[in-house]
C-alpha cells in the first residue's frame, strides 16, 4: 500500500526527487506586475496593486469590502478587535486549525473555548456549539452571553473551514445570533470554497482569507478581511495603516495602530495569482478525484467535499484506521521523499492552551489520530491540461 502511493503521487506531480506538501504555481504574469510594482516605486503600503487586489477579492467572494493585509493572522486580529472582543472576553473557536486562529484570540486579551467538530466537514460542528451554549452560559442582564462557570462574557465565536472545506456556517451563525454572539469566519484556507452557492467568508459579520506562500494562491504572506459593513471596513483599513489621519505632511494619528497594511509589492503578485484561481481551483479538483478513485482502490477513505459545498481542496486527506497506521504511513511516504503530515496537534492541548475550556472534543482527537495531509500542489501533467 505505502508503495502504491508514493508510486502514484510521483506519477501525478511526474517527479523523481522531493515531492512538497503545497508549493506555489507561478504560471502568469508574476513577473510583469512586481516588476510594474518596482518601476512604480511604490512598493510598500501604498499603490495601485493594493487597490486593485481589493477589489478582486469583492468580485471573487461577493462581500461589499475587503480590507488587504500583511497576513491572515493580521486580519483575524483586527477582524476580533473591531468585532468588539475585549480583554477577559471569551470566543468559542475549534481545536482542529491552525495556531493563528487561537493566538489572534489571544493578541485580543481574550481566552478561547474549544468546541468539538463535525467528522464529516472537520468544522466546528453546528450540534455541538448548541449543546455548549444551553449548558454553559445564560443571558446577562444586558443581553451578553455569559459563561455560567467563569463569569466572563462569550462575545464571539470563529470557525474555520479545514483545508478549504466548508464548515456548516449557516447554522453557525444562525446558533450564534441567538445567542448574542459575534461570528467571524477564519476563511484562511478556503479562499475559492463555497457552501450552498455562497463563497465562505461572507456568512459572518466578517471573514478572513489568507495568502500564505502555501496556500491555493499566494504573494508570499498576504491576507484580506472582507465585510459587507462598510463602517467596519472603513475602520480596519484606518487601524492597519497605524491609525494615520490623511494630511499633505502631517503625521497626525488618533489611534493605536497597526502596521498592518499589504505591501503593493506583495499586492502585486497576489493580483497575478488571483487571475488564475478558477484554474488552480478547477485542476485541485480534477487532483481530488484521481486520489478518490486512487484510495478507493486500496481501500483508503479520501476526505471528501461536504454536502451543498464546493471546495477548493487545499490541503488533501486521508483518513487512515488508527495512529499506528497513520505514523507507519507518515514515516514511510516521507522516508521516500513524499511529503505527507498529520492533522496539526490540537490547539487545546498545546501549552499555552491546554487550560481552557472545551466540551470534550471526541471527533478532533478521532480526527488527530487518524487524517493525513497527502501532497496538493496544483498539478501540471498532461492529465491536467486544459
Amino acid at each position: 500500500m505505502y508503495e502504491k502511493t508514493i508510486d502514484f503521487i510521483r506519477e501525478i506531480y511526474g517527479r523523481k526527487g522531493f515531492i512538497p506538501l503545497h508549493e506555489p504555481r507561478f504560471w502568469g504574469k508574476e513577473k510583469q506586475y512586481v516588476l510594474d510594482a518596482i518601476e512604480s516605486t511604490f512598493v510598500s503600503s501604498v499603490g495601485e496593486y493594493v487597490n486593485r487586489f481589493e477589489k478582486m477579492i469583492c468580485e471573487i467572494s461577493g462581500a461589499r469590502c475587503c480590507v488587504a493585509t500583511v497576513n491572515g493572522t493580521a486580519a483575524l486580529h483586527m477582524a476580533l478587535m473591531l468585532a468588539g472582543v475585549l480583554p477577559d472576553d471569551e470566543v468559542i473557536t475549534q481545536p482542529v486549525t491552525f495556531v493563528a486562529t487561537s493566538n489572534a484570540i489571544s493578541y485580543c486579551g481574550a481566552r478561547p473555548i474549544f468546541v468539538d467538530v463535525d467528522a464529516d466537514t472537520m468544522g466546528m460542528s453546528p450540534n455541538k456549539l448548541e449543546t455548549f451554549l444551553k449548558q454553559n452560559t445564560e443571558n446577562a442582564a444586558d443581553g451578553s452571553c455569559r459563561n455560567k462557570l467563569t463569569g466572563k462574557r462569550v462575545w464571539a465565536c470563529v470557525p474555520m473551514h479545514t483545508f478549504g472545506h466548508p464548515c456548516r456556517i449557516d447554522e453557525i451563525v444562525a446558533i450564534c445570533s441567538r445567542h448574542n454572539i459575534v461570528v467571524i469566519e477564519d476563511s484562511a484556507e478556503s479562499l475559492g470554497s463555497r457552501y450552498k452557492k455562497r463563497h465562505t467568508g461572507t456568512f459572518g459579520s466578517a471573514g478572513i482569507y489568507s495568502l500564505n506562500g502555501n496556500k491555493t494562491v499566494t504573494c508570499g504572506g498576504g491576507g484580506a478581511i472582507v465585510t459587507d459593513d462598510e463602517d467596519f471596513a472603513t475602520k480596519a483599513k484606518h487601524l492597519t495603516t497605524t491609525a494615520k489621519i490623511p494630511h499633505p505632511f502631517e503625521y497626525i494619528h488618533d489611534r493605536i495602530g497597526y502596521n498592518y497594511r499589504l505591501p503593493n509589492l506583495n499586492a502585486a503578485l497576489a493580483c497575478a495569482q488571483l487571475e488564475q484561481l478558477d484554474g488552480f481551483v478547477a485542476k485541485k479538483r480534477l487532483l481530488a478525484v484521481k486520489y478518490t478513485e486512487f484510495f478507493e482502490s486500496l481501500g483508503i477513505p479520501f476526505f471528501l467535499e461536504p454536502q451543498k459545498a464546493r471546495s477548493n481542496y487545499w490541503l488533501n486527506a486521508v483518513v487512515l484506521p488508527g495512529i499506528k497506521e497513520r505514523d507507519r504511513f507518515l514515516a514511510m511516504t516521507n522516508g521516500a521523499g513524499v511529503m505527507t503530515r498529520p492533522i496539526w496537534r490540537l490547539t487545546n492541548v498545546l501549552p499555552m492552551f491546554e487550560g481552557c475550556q472545551s466540551d470534550g472534543l471526541e471527533t478532533s482527537r478521532w480526527l488527530a489520530d487518524r487524517v493525513v495531509n497527502i501532497p496538493s500542489s496544483v498539478p501540471a501533467g498532461p492529465a491536467f491540461q486544459d
